[in-house]
């Protein structure tokens, strides 16, 4: 239980997809443990996510989750508005309006309450006139050092605070299996096909684990590069939406993860939550992967396949308890929602402080 009062806290999620236990994407994976660990510490949480989302607290639906390709704004505009029209007529309800969702803190201006916005994404990712005429009422935070670099001249920048998991969730395994796996949203950006090439060099079978978005672009990638090499007659086994469970399963007994991600990458929630299982990662040297994975220790920092599947070779110099005890030092949920009521503090006194001014 918090030592500070209890807050009422409004969740904003991205609005495309439905926010579970088995969605794809790390920033809802992270709100959703960040949520229970939040209400855990004796607050009052609502999710204003797509309908069907299963949360921790109390659900503000905003629509049905996208059906088809390229629904991306409309799905959006509906979102925020049901977010706008609720704060509108709910005055006073929440202290503090958490986005989650890389967007809504455009709209802050419409916003009664205090907003603290967590950027999940590198800085490219955004619109360039994504930070122009901020409302004085927003604040934000970034996720990683390497991603704080970029936006250091962004106003009311709060600091770092970096993901985390509930590391009980995922079970220790040390015995491993003879397969390697890649998990995550399938898109060219994250660049499963070259996992395909790094298990064919290493000569191990490869599971890919994953959801496609309901994005055209996406949805090609997918059946260019990914499509081919499941016709049976290579190694490669996809497990499309995996639920929980079968990603523990997966995480737990991998030989290793794979992070192939070709953009400057933020944080990596999968790669907190395998080596919580004591299965060992071997990233690409690049975004906040070096501030997630320590190299020789938990994992190898690489810089293309060949260093991949090289590393792959020396995966036995990785111990699975060293993997555990890292994640159970730098990335619990506990340590993440410690940090965040320290900021929800910070937002709420610089809200009241320009209100007495």
């Amino acid at each position: 239980m918090s030592s500070h009062r209890p807050l009422s806290i409004l969740y904003v999620a991205y609005p495309l997809l439905a926010v579970t236990p088995e969605s794809a994407g790390g920033a809802e994976q992270m709100l959703l443990t960040l949520e229970a660990a939040i209400a855990a510490r004796g607050h009052r949480t609502t999710v204003a996510a797509s309908a069907e989302s299963r949360v921790h607290g109390r659900l503000l639906a905003t629509g049905e989750a996208a059906s088809g390709p390229d629904q991306h704004e409309e799905r959006e505009r509906e979102h925020v508005a049901r977010v706008l029209e609720y704060l509108r007529h709910h005055p006073g309800e929440f202290d503090l309006v958490h986005d989650k969702s890389g967007s809504f803190f455009r709209r802050t201006g419409e916003c009664p309450v205090p907003v603290l916005a967590t950027l999940h994404l590198p800085r490219s990712f955004y619109p360039g006139n994504a930070f122009e005429s901020l409302a004085s009422n927003v604040c934000f935070n970034c996720v990683s050092h390497s991603q704080a670099k970029s936006f250091v001249a962004l106003p009311s920048l709060l600091g770092v605070v970096e993901n985390g998991i509930d590391v009980e969730r995922f079970a220790f395994t040390e015995k491993k299996q003879k397969y390697l796996l890649w998990l995550g949203r399938i898109c060219e950006e994250k660049a499963p096909h070259l996992a395909i090439e790094v298990a064919v060099q290493a000569g191990l079978p490869l599971v890919l684990a994953g959801q496609v978005y309901p994005f055209r672009y996406h949805q090609d990638y997918f059946n260019r590069e990914v499509r081919p090499h499941l016709d049976g007659k290579s190694r490669v086994r996809f497990v499309e939406s995996p639920l929980a469970e079968q990603k523990l399963d997966l995480l737990r007994h991998a030989r290793a993860l794979l992070l192939t991600s070709k953009a400057e990458e933020t944080s990596s929630l999968v790669a907190m939550e395998a080596m919580a299982c004591g299965t060992p990662v071997v990233a690409s040297r690049r975004g906040a992967f070096p501030e997630v994975v320590a190299h020789g220790e938990t994992g190898f920092l690489t810089s293309n396949v060949d260093e991949m599947a090289d590393a792959i070779a020396r995966i036995d110099e990785i111990r699975p308890e060293a993997c555990r005890l890292l994640t159970e030092r730098r990335f619990t949920a506990s340590r993440m929602a410690a940090h965040y009521e320290r900021l929800y503090s910070d937002v709420i006194a610089r809200a009241a402080n320009r209100a007495a001014a």
